[in-house]
């Protein structure tokens, strides 16, 4: 190769490679926004409270102060609250993929009259914030008795959810009609074809929902706060809130058990990577 060629490659490359380096740089950026403050917080777990707000600040703790970990989780009955807080979890996630894939493959293949409208109409529920119908819920529920039970914070999730909805609708529309026709003429009935055909196909997009829904319930501070009373029943959220006292926050507690409350969250996502993006870009790409 001639020394000409080798400078007009070089020319070609050099734009690529400053684009790639400006993006490297940039997620960079993007991610110690997101990593600074989980390490901020490992270490505060490990601080006597003097260290925490220290000036100027002490950024790992001498020496590390592990029993803030023990001390933390039994002060209060933190197993309890796990065990709530995931019966929670599993009763949404089964409630969201029953309901929403039934009414997502409705509003994907089946013909209706007005279904365009009616997709408009529970997509604008979206714009709806959870305050708005936070009363007239604790209403309902306290005339049928489900207060201080975990019922009104599982059964509204078998009747769906829009946001998940739209999610599944869009992946189902990515599946060739052939395939369905298909199954039709070997005599599957609507049900069979979403079992035997929709759902084998759309595994990423009902991991996405899953991974949704566990987030949101493990989450949640706002529905147990109001649904749930006796300390029994609480949820891992509301157990976070006794560190906070109306004159102080024992902040060493807060940080320690609140990075022991998110490790499942971190888990379940690494675990499910892989079929969660896939299920993101899956749902995206058809409108």
């Amino acid at each position: 190769m001639s020394d000409a060629d080798t400078a007009h490659e070089s020319y070609l490359l050099a734009p690529r490679g400053w684009a790639l380096l400006t993006r490297y740089a940039l997620l960079t950026v993007v991610a110690l926004l997101f990593v600074v403050p989980l390490a901020w917080m490992a270490a505060s777990s490990l601080k006597p409270e003097y260290q925490i707000f220290a000036s100027p600040p002490v950024w790992w703790p001498s020496p590390p102060r592990w029993e803030n970990y023990v001390e933390a989780l039994t002060q209060l009955p933190f197993a309890r609250f796990a065990a709530n807080t995931l019966i929670i979890a599993v009763g949404s996630i089964v409630g969201h993929l029953l309901s929403c894939t039934i009414v997502a493959y409705g509003f994907a293949r089946l013909r209706a009259p007005g279904k365009g409208y009616l997709f408009v109409v529970l997509l604008s529920t979206l714009m709806l914030p959870y305050p708005v119908t936070m009363v007239p819920l604790f209403i309902i529920f306290s005339r049928i008795g489900w207060i201080n039970t975990f019922a009104p914070l599982i059964i509204p999730t078998f009747f769906g959810n829009a946001f998940y909805i739209f999610l599944l609708r869009q992946a189902f529309k990515q599946i060739p009609l052939e395939l369905e026709d298909a199954a039709r003429l070997d005599g599957a009935t609507t049900l069979d074809v979403l079992r035997y055909v929709i759902l084998p196909l759309s595994l990423p997009a009902l991991a996405a929902v899953a991974i949704f829904s566990f987030q949101s319930s493990w989450n949640d501070f706002l529905g147990p706060l109001i649904f749930l009373q006796d300390q029994s029943r609480y949820t891992l959220m509301l157990g976070l809130s006794f560190f906070r006292g109306t004159t102080q926050i024992n902040w060493a507690y807060l940080m320690a058990a609140s990075l022991v409350t998110v490790i499942p969250v971190v888990v379940v996502y690494f675990v499910a990577q892989r079929l969660f993006i896939e299920g993101i870009a899956f749902t995206g790409l058809k409108q």
